[in-house]
């Protein structure tokens, strides 16, 4: 498969007819053998995030413009917001391991409304949180293949599929934020990510977070996003989010397009239904994703038996050179 695969990579990815379905499925199935996926692997549009690391050599940028608008509620509100948001994931250790920084900046209409309504504007960082995950269980599947024997075997689901992988996320919120969304105090944030990947075309992940821990903003929050892949290029999602606060509960139900251009390029673009409280509204994104791609497989050298080959201490350190070298190496372009 792994050889087929390359194989399919290097034809054109816009022109070739065959190798789009093939790639396109990996957009938002991921391949159990590794982390690194030949094609951008994008959360976006959703606000979801899957257990997978984008892989070391990767360095990926998420990025869209937003727009919500909700009605006016007594005394105080944010009825209108505009934006845009910022995500860049990377690898640098370990496959399992990722590093991240979420970032929105935003301008957001404040109102007031009691015998008569006024509103300001204001603008400023809705969010600034730098975190890591990494994935603790990463399910396998049975080839179904390689099955040949039997019809209905081959053609089975694998119960396997209920069962998700898993990461942990761990991060915090900066403080570094604007009038309206400023804390006392930089505050932690934690998550478990689940995936399951129920075929080849649909997968689920579903999120909960602990944030803003140790404050009055304290909030607990689930994300389900529904994915499904169903033509060369395009695929789908729905998904629902809540937010449970001490003073109100804030739920979202959305859906949405991605749209692959390269294997390192997507756009994409989603609607939602909104409910802050008794505020009803809409909210609404476009998106591009595009990621640098520096990474190089690894791999083992054997001799003529099969057997891999021991390197010298003096061949390893000239392989891997000094230490400025080797840092600086992880900006230039590996050759697989």
């Amino acid at each position: 498969m792994k050889n087929k695969f390359l194989n399919l990579l290097k034809l054109n990815p816009i022109s070739t007819k065959h190798s789009i379905p093939f790639l396109f499925i990996c957009l938002f199935s991921l391949t159990t053998n590794a982390q690194y996926t030949q094609i951008i692997n994008s959360n976006k549009p959703g606000f979801s995030e899957s257990p997978y690391s984008v892989g070391p050599g990767v360095y990926q940028f998420e990025n869209s413009v937003f727009f919500k608008k909700t009605s006016i509620e007594p005394t105080f509100s944010q009825p209108e917001s505009m934006g845009i948001d910022l995500l860049f994931r990377t690898s640098f250790f370990l496959e399992k391991l990722e590093l991240n920084t979420h970032i929105s900046y935003q301008k957001d209409q404040v109102a007031f409304q009691n015998i008569f309504t006024s509103h300001y504007f204001t603008a400023g960082l809705s969010k600034a949180t730098i975190g890591a995950k990494y994935l603790v269980f990463q399910q396998e599947y049975t080839d179904k293949t390689k099955e040949v024997r039997s019809w209905k075997r081959r053609f089975a689901f694998d119960k396997k599929r209920l069962i998700p992988s898993v990461a942990i996320y761990a991060g915090f919120n900066t403080n570094f934020l604007g009038e309206v969304h400023k804390t006392s105090k930089m505050t932690p944030k934690i998550g478990i990510l689940l995936q399951n990947d129920l075929s080849n075309d649909f997968n689920i992940i579903t999120n909960f977070f602990y944030d803003n821990m140790g404050t009055d903003a304290v909030e607990f929050s689930y994300i389900v996003t529904g994915t499904f892949s169903f033509s060369d290029r395009w695929s789908t999602f729905f998904e629902n989010q809540g937010v449970f606060r001490k003073e109100r509960t804030d739920t979202n139900i959305g859906t949405g397009l991605a749209f692959l251009l390269t294997t390192n390029l997507q756009i994409n673009a989603s609607a939602r239904g909104i409910l802050e409280g008794k505020s009803e509204g809409f909210y609404g994104s476009v998106g591009i994703s595009y990621r640098i791609n520096r990474h190089r497989d690894t791999y083992i050298e054997l001799d003529p038996n099969g057997n891999p080959l021991e390197e010298s201490p003096t061949e390893s350190y000239a392989k891997k050179g000094n230490f400025f070298k080797r840092m600086l190496s992880i900006f230039k372009k590996k050759k697989n």
